[in-house]
């Protein structure tokens, strides 16, 4: 399995926003740039995360640092997710699963017995130079996105 490690580039992906636009990862670099995943839109952890993202927009911009957050919802999905909590950090769509696998996010999981494939919940924070700085996995969602925040100040 192909995964981005420190020090790699952005990974030369697209996706589709919520509203259907294509994002051209690797052409966001010259930026800082904060790329999340999350397992699935309007569900507990994901909208706090979600909104977490969305209520420390304004510093992440200050910063000139970008915010995607990524799940394997459709656009339309994610279109309702971002209208319903009026969430501002971008929501892309990675239905296909190949951004999750380039980053190295979709994993086997195991919840109550079960096993089955998801997004492992991480973040992974780019320098303007485009190179991944910083990366978060099994992330805990409380005091997550003002952890990335402090270390996008760091760059």
């Amino acid at each position: 399995m192909m995964t981005v490690a420190l020090g790699d580039p952005i990974p030369d992906v697209k996706l589709l926003d919520a509203d259907g636009a294509t994002i051209d990862l690797a052409a966001m670099a010259g930026a800082p740039l904060v790329v999340y995943f999350y397992p699935k839109a309007d569900t507990p952890g994901c909208t706090v995360e979600a909104q977490d993202f969305t209520r420390l927009a304004p510093d992440f911009a200050h910063l000139n640092a970008q915010v995607l957050a990524v799940s394997r919802d459709a656009p339309a999905r994610l279109c309702k997710f971002r209208d319903k909590y009026g969430l501002t950090v971008r929501l892309a769509s990675d239905e296909a699963g190949t951004v999750c696998e380039a980053f190295g996010t979709w994993v086997e999981k195991q919840n109550y017995g079960k096993t089955y494939m998801g997004i492992e919940r991480s973040t992974f924070l780019f320098g303007a130079d485009g190179k991944l700085a910083r990366e978060w996995r099994k992330v805990r969602v409380k005091g997550h996105a003002d952890a990335v925040l402090e270390a996008a100040k760091a760059l």
